[in-house]
């Protein structure tokens, strides 16, 4: 409605204030309105109707030139707050849940207490004071002035991260060549969700760029998000309009946007595959990336792709082509013709490798145990009262749940991966896998703590018990939950897993099917999964026959070459003296890296062809060495190991450990060292099939019961994003940190985390006080801004924070 009276100029002849609302203005309505009326004041007015007519107002400066259009301040008499999921304040600058307070406050809805007490809650933050959830999307601006984002149900999830396209589309309008952008999440040929951005430019764009996607606009609007935003965010498509489609009520018309044509997702101009290794390789990327046309010139990551479908285009690559390409190679070569020249000559040089395929197996024989299965259940009889190895996962469920929906989806996650009902039995020392009936039904225990007084106290004795409660391995199930309900619209489920049956990808698997299953049998349908062509047992004796002969004998050697001489232990000061046993009692420290240094971070990692997480292990090689005082440091990491694409939709245990030897030796700089790092990193990676218990066998470190073999200090990087639950009618948030328990002296665990590096320092508190992890996590950050700031300097002069003069321990 603003729009057409700013174009037509009606009713405005007259006017000296006018109030704005109801609607997002946009900068172009109220430029135009200022030039016709320069006198006129205008305010930019916000306010459900459950907070009376506005509750934010903005008075906008004659001669406006800013980007957006802000909501403004709280009128009197109200008050306005960002939250997060939690409830808790988002930091200022970051998008939050608008949630208004004050005497504006409605009483709620009419007969509708179940809407009323989703929506309006007690204020956490002034004593009688009540908040509405507007479900609306807001910032603060460095004025104080308040943003609006667009609504929490536009929000949307990609590769397991929250996106609010209104802050996308925001970032957009700031390029001087545009004049209005919206943002949304389509799904693509493959059903995965792509961002696509559509522009309307302004008349200082280039006038010859054609109407629709032009492959010149899309790279520079590319380059300007991609500058401010983290990858996740980038649209992979941006389509030119000459004009946002509206409905008749002047809202955006999301039915009417044009699907993306090809160049909008193109950044140089397209060129066909040529020959037949670049014609298969297109015709994968296609495939995952959901794009129609690849061409010989495109970059997979330009179009889309991050590290979680690098790997799927990894395992696809090796069974189409019979090439075993590592990861680092994709990352080094990531345009179509430069990999393809790069596979063309493995090919040449050792020919197309021949992978037995995974087939099913007999259950009428004993099954085999994995690699992995088989030395975690050793370590189990070492101590069968044992928690270290439990795989936890906590919920808060906020709605209405369906609780026999909910069980028929547990059992029916239960009944469909033989990994979850496998059990291990050794009669005669030697342990195999039995596997449970499909209708054993997972065990749920249930508990209501809606009357009880000290509900909150309950709660965490029952999280307590939970984890310390040891699995028996011989009997099982190796899973098992309890459904904690502490109100009347609130769920608390606590779900473990032996590391034995599962691992970080696994809980991905099984999240996405909890939903899927769980979705369908609310609506009264039948089980959606498509059947499951192999099963975990099938994997480890296929995994026991592949690895066998020269192919074991080749990564066998290269560990006892790279390994041979290594330090048995890595001498940290501790702060007691190290048991003569190993405790896994434990605490973690929270590990930020701002999104300032997370920029350079990637920058210098783009400079010097290493990974972020290469760049964060050299900066934590380095920290080790400056604290053992040695420079040659063991650290060890973990591998997915889904080599097969018939393994990334399996619930098992198929993790393996990587002991990465890194040379500090000689004073290199950091540019050396990155380089050093690299090499070590892409040599373990080459040779990671080889199983830790292997390795160990091989290499043949002494052994101790105080410390583990090989190495005592992880860093485990965070790849495999785990989706978010979707159920409908219920809110699902994380509950609780897990356990208390670590397996290693240090756990260094990171991923990216929006605009930032986040994650946390595990650590043994039999060794270490918090106060020494504190300091710890003072060197690493210290070092990675030193790192970022001059590459050429040398590590060891790197000057960190001084510390206390305590008395360390070293044995």
């Amino acid at each position: 409605m603003f729009d057409t009276y700013t174009a037509e100029g009606r009713g405005t002849d007259r006017l000296q204030q006018l109030l704005v609302g109801g609607e997002e203005v946009s900068v172009t309505s109220v430029r135009a309105c200022q030039k016709r009326h320069p006198t006129l004041r205008i305010s930019n007015a916000y306010g459900p109707t459950e907070n009376t007519t506005f509750s934010l107002c903005y008075p906008v400066p004659a001669g406006f030139d800013g980007a957006i259009v802000p909501i403004g301040r709280p009128i009197a008499n109200t008050r306005v707050y960002l939250l997060d999921g939690h409830g808790a304040p988002v930091p200022f600058g970051a998008a939050g849940e608008l949630y208004i307070g004050g005497a504006g406050v409605a009483r709620g809805y009419l007969n509708r207490p179940e809407l009323t007490a989703e929506r309006f809650i007690a204020s956490p933050f002034v004593d009688g004071d009540r908040l509405y959830r507007t479900g609306d999307l807001a910032r603060y601006l460095p004025d104080g002035n308040l943003e609006f984002l667009g609504r929490n149900d536009d929000q949307v999830k990609i590769r397991g991260f929250r996106i609010e396209p209104g802050e996308i589309a925001a970032r957009l309008i700031e390029h001087a060549w545009v004049r209005d952008a919206v943002v949304v999440a389509q799904q693509d040929g493959a059903g995965e969700k792509r961002l696509v951005a559509y522009v309307v430019c302004a008349p200082e764009a280039r006038s010859d760029e054609p109407d629709g996607a032009g492959a010149e606009l899309a790279a520079t609007l590319r380059a300007h998000v991609g500058a401010h935003l983290p990858d996740y965010m980038v649209p992979a498509a941006f389509v030119r309009l000459a004009a946002l489609p509206l409905t008749v009520n002047g809202k955006l018309d999301r039915q009417a946007l044009p699907a993306p044509a090809d160049e909008a997702y193109a950044h140089r101009a397209y060129a066909p595959p040529q020959g037949e290794i670049e014609t298969a390789l297109a015709q994968i990327w296609a495939e995952l990336l959901g794009v129609e046309r690849v061409g010989r010139h495109d970059h997979f990551f330009e179009l889309g792709g991050h590290s979680l479908l690098a790997v799927q285009f990894l395992s696809r690559l090796s069974q189409a082509l019979g090439v075993a390409l590592p990861l680092a190679a994709l990352f080094a070569k990531p345009v179509l013709a430069d990999l393809a020249t790069n596979i063309v000559e493995m090919l040449s040089r050792c020919g197309p490798q021949d992978l037995p395929a995974i087939v099913g197996v007999s259950r009428d024989e004993p099954l085999v145990l994995s690699f992995a299965q088989q030395r975690l259940w050793f370590l189990a009889q070492l101590d069968q009262d044992s928690t270290s190895y439990h795989v936890p996962l906590a919920l808060r469920l906020r709605g209405v749940l369906d609780r026999r929906a909910w069980r028929r989806s547990l059992d029916r996650v239960l009944a469909r991966h033989e990994a979850l009902r496998s059990v291990f039995v050794a009669p005669e020392g030697k342990p195999w896998v039995e596997v449970l009936p499909p209708d054993a039904g997972l065990p749920v225990l249930e508990h209501d703590l809606r009357d009880r007084p000290d509900a909150d106290a309950a709660l965490l004795d029952l999280c307590r018990e939970e984890a310390r409660t040891p699995f028996d391995l011989a009997r099982g199930p190796l899973i098992r939950g309890r459904l904690i309900r502490t109100s009347d619209g609130e769920h608390v489920f606590l779900l473990t897993q032996h590391h034995i049956v599962s691992d970080g990808w696994s809980l991905g698997v099984l999240v996405r099917e909890l939903s899927q299953l769980y979705r369908a049998f609310v609506a009264g349908q039948d089980d959606p999964l498509p059947p499951l062509a192999i099963q975990y047992p099938d994997y480890a004796a296929w995994q026991r026959q592949w690895l066998s002969g020269e192919r074991l004998q080749r990564q066998a050697q290269y560990w006892r070459n790279n390994l041979s001489g290594a330090p048995a232990r890595l001498a940290l000061p501790t702060d007691r003296p190290r048991p003569a046993e190993q405790s896994f009692a434990g605490a973690n420290l929270p590990v930020v890296i701002d999104a300032d240094l997370t920029r350079d971070l990637k920058r210098l990692s783009r400079q010097h062809g290493t990974t972020l997480f290469m760049t964060v292990l050299a900066a934590w090689a380095a920290v080790l060495l400056r604290l053992s005082g040695q420079d040659d440091i063991v650290i060890g990491v973990p591998s997915a190991n889904r080599g097969r694409c018939e393994l990334e939709g399996l619930i098992g245990f198929f993790v393996n450990a990587l002991a990465l030897r890194l040379d500090l030796s000689g004073a290199p700089s950091v540019a050396e060292l990155l380089e050093r790092t690299r090499r070590t990193a892409l040599g373990a990676q080459e040779h990671q099939d080889l199983p830790f218990e292997q390795v160990v066998e091989i290499v043949q470190p002494p052994r101790h019961l105080d410390h583990t073999p090989l190495f005592q200090v992880m860093l485990a990087w965070q790849n495999n994003a785990i989706p978010s639950f979707d159920l409908p009618g219920l809110l699902v948030e994380a509950a609780g940190q897990g356990f208390d328990q670590v397996k290693f002296d240090l756990e260094l665990n990171l991923c990216e985390h929006g605009e930032v590096i986040a994650g946390t320092l595990g650590y043994a508190t039999a060794l270490f006080d918090q106060a020494t992890i504190e300091r710890q996590r003072g060197y690493l950050l210290a070092l990675l801004r030193a790192m970022v700031a001059d590459a050429q300097q040398e590590v060891g002069r790197i000057e960190l924070p001084l510390t206390s003069g305590r008395t360390c321990w070293r044995r």
